[in-house]
């Protein structure tokens, strides 16, 4: 178990800002920082980090916290873990007590299979650069490739030798369940003796965005064995195909400081690239590049360049994933070798300045590129001209971005020499089917929803839903404004001489915390949400005690309830998102004015009140509609006082006129 002491440090050192920065491109609004939501698909930003108070919100999802739970929810860290990597990236030493048997025993089946992938990628390693037949066979193949041993290091490169069950029987000597071998798909679980899956090759493993290994690539040195050439790890619950990007880890930094990113296709071109000095290249790993692979791009840059070979074939099937690419709304170029090379040998044998000078001088905007790759195909045929025409046409009308559509398709007009009316009306006819086989898709999903689904939907507020409105905006008044102090005016009666009722008002000095806490307590409110009535009572807590150190009592909470509180305090930041300052929100407007302050606080008591009123004489009308006649007079006149309090808290709020 991780010490107290440790996790305070983490918790020092660690910069919000920082530890989000390696997944998220992210931009000055203001005092804060905004950028591309991780866990949604958008196309604005809906993402909020507040340097000053060190946490973060998610507008789109409703996630929010501070470093610790960002990787928590991106990554799918434990809380240890999550201070595990905070510790490494901050070079802070860990102090841990020993887990009892049943700590170790709760730890997650995902969390088994990363420490699994772990221990395999330190034995491959350690069996390239510590035995004789790894280095004879495994690190004689890398550096013939080219590769320092620098560079194998940083990519953890290994061997996996070519026994039948090295790994298999190494794991499970030291504790390791074969269960979790398997389920990685390390180890194949037959009818016979287990055996590993990637025996007699050489070792890549593939890392999150974080550097957690949660697969593996191996390439056999053997060209006669009838094997694939590369075999990769089965997807599992922590791999999968389509969400990996091999590379991403060393590549992220660099790719958000560049604001570029190159795409490759294997796992040498990124380590070529990487070894030249270019290090904000990742690769799709030999598979066909899916929405979320582009989507972990998104986040850093909206700009990517693709860098293909020179084999024509191999560029017309490739050239494919290019318009999922403008369909997600990023610039895309595309760049090539000379014949006969590819990204891996081309960085191999050029320099560094002289690659960044070809690569900047070769990159060409993606229809300038399919134009010349398919224009030599057509030269005179007029139809073949028409279907290149329309193949570029259908691509710009992936760009959601319709001033980018019209620029696209006045370049298309320039290059092919047909006039722009007639692309535009191939554009429009285009965008008009994908419509309408969207609206035809969405109607047929419809067909199986309840109607009472949507019906449901467009219900008003019900009490339930309104008490926990105004038990948040309770919490949310404490947590920002709880040790304000102001000025309140209470209204009290008094009866004169001649025993007539008269309203008077007095003026007193009270901090916002103790003006909720009093009030709550005489109306004798209770919450009814559990985690809301937790955090008051923490709050008016520490208030009391004068001991309430926000930052630090952030950092205590539990995921829940540091989702709340984070809600909380980024709402008034929400608005700088879209540029909103100036939008009539009190509450960022006059925060700064405790007699603003006062004003809310008390509209806010007197709202609940006069809800709970409400509430009240609902519920006499029940007990009138249930009494006994004779108890009719007194069950009205209860009512009518109910009423007449109402009257004052509506008159209180301005919603009456006063006479």
């Amino acid at each position: 178990m991780i010490t107290k002491n440790t996790i305070d440090k983490v918790f020092e050192a660690a910069r919000v800002e920082e530890v989000i920065g390696d997944y998220v491109q992210l931009k000055r609004a203001g005092s804060n920082l905004k950028g591309l939501s991780p866990f949604s698909s958008e196309k604005s930003p809906s993402f909020m980090v507040s340097p000053v108070k060190q946490i973060w919100k998610d507008f789109s999802s409703g996630k929010g916290g501070n470093a610790v739970t960002f990787l928590m929810e991106h990554e799918h860290f434990t809380y240890p873990d999550a201070i595990r990597h905070l510790a490494k990236k901050y070079n802070i030493e860990i102090e841990e007590t020993e887990d009892s048997q049943e700590e170790k025993q709760l730890a997650s089946e995902r969390e088994s299979l990363y420490v699994v992938s772990e221990f395999a990628a330190d034995y491959f390693e350690k069996t390239l650069h510590n035995t004789e037949v790894g280095k004879a066979i495994g690190l004689s193949y890398f550096k013939e490739r080219g590769f320092s041993t620098e560079t194998i290091k940083k990519f953890k490169l290994g061997y996996s030798p070519e026994v039948w069950d090295a790994l298999t029987v190494e794991a499970l000597g030291k504790g390791y369940q074969l269960e979790f071998l398997e389920k990685t798909g390390l180890t194949i679980v037959g009818d016979q003796k287990p055996f590993d899956r990637f025996k007699g090759r050489v070792m890549f493993p593939i890392q999150s965005m974080s550097g957690r290994v949660m697969g593996f690539g191996g390439r056999i040195l053997d060209n006669e064995k009838k094997a694939a050439k590369y075999l990769n790890s089965p997807e599992s619950d922590i791999y999968y195909k389509s969400k990996v990007l091999y590379g991403i880890y060393h590549a992220k930094a660099a790719i958000a400081k560049q604001d570029n990113c190159f795409l490759v296709e294997g796992y040498t071109d990124v380590i070529q690239f990487n070894q030249a000095g270019i290090e904000n290249v990742v690769a799709s790993s030999g598979t066909a590049l899916t929405p979320d692979q582009i989507r972990l791009v998104q986040r850093l840059t909206k700009n990517m360049t693709v860098l293909f070979d020179g084999d024509a074939a191999g560029l017309r099937a490739s050239i494919r994933g290019i318009d999922l690419i403008l369909e997600a709304g990023m610039n895309v170029k595309v760049c090539t070798f000379p014949d006969g090379e590819d990204p891996d040998s081309f960085a191999k044998k050029t320099p560094y300045e002289e690659l960044l000078r070809y690569l900047d001088e070769n990159a060409k905007d993606f229809i300038q590129f399919k134009a010349s790759l398919l224009f030599s195909d057509a030269k005179n045929d007029p139809i073949k001209k028409a279907e290149l025409i329309r193949d570029m046409v259908e691509s710009i009308s992936k760009i959601p971005d319709p001033i980018k559509r019209e620029i696209y398709i006045k370049e298309c007009s320039r290059i092919m020499d047909i006039s722009e009316d007639v692309l535009f009306s191939a554009l429009q006819q285009m965008r008009k089917k994908e419509i309408s086989e969207a609206d035809k898709k969405y109607k047929e999903a419809q067909q199986d929803v309840p109607f009472e689904v949507i019906k449901d939907q467009q219900k008003p507020l019900n009490s339930a839903d309104l008490v926990t409105q105004l038990e948040y905006k309770i919490i949310q008044t404490l947590l920002l404004y709880g040790d304000v102090v102001t000025e309140f005016t209470d209204i009290f009666f008094v009866w004169d001489d001649f025993g007539n009722k008269k309203e008077e008002t007095r003026k007193v000095q009270q901090a916002i915390y103790e003006r909720l806490y009093v009030s709550l307590q005489d109306d004798e409110i209770e919450f009814s949400n559990v985690v809301f009535k937790e955090i008051y009572q923490e709050l008016i807590n520490a208030y009391t005690q004068a001991n309430l150190d926000k930052t630090a009592y952030i950092h205590s909470l539990d995921p829940e309830k540091m989702s709340i509180v984070s809600d909380i305090i980024m709402q008034e930041e929400k608005y700088q998102l879209h540029g909103w300052e100036e939008k009539k929100q009190v509450f960022v407007k006059d925060k700064n004015n405790p007699e603003v302050l006062a004003n809310l606080t008390q509209e806010l008591i007197a709202t609940f009140r006069e809800f709970l009123i409400a509430r009240l004489i609902q519920n006499e009308v029940a007990n009138l509609q249930a009494e006994n006649p004779e108890n009719t007079a007194q069950v009205l006149e209860q009512i009518n006082n109910y009423n007449q309090l109402k009257v004052i808290m509506m008159r209180y709020l301005g919603r009456v006129r006063t006479g």
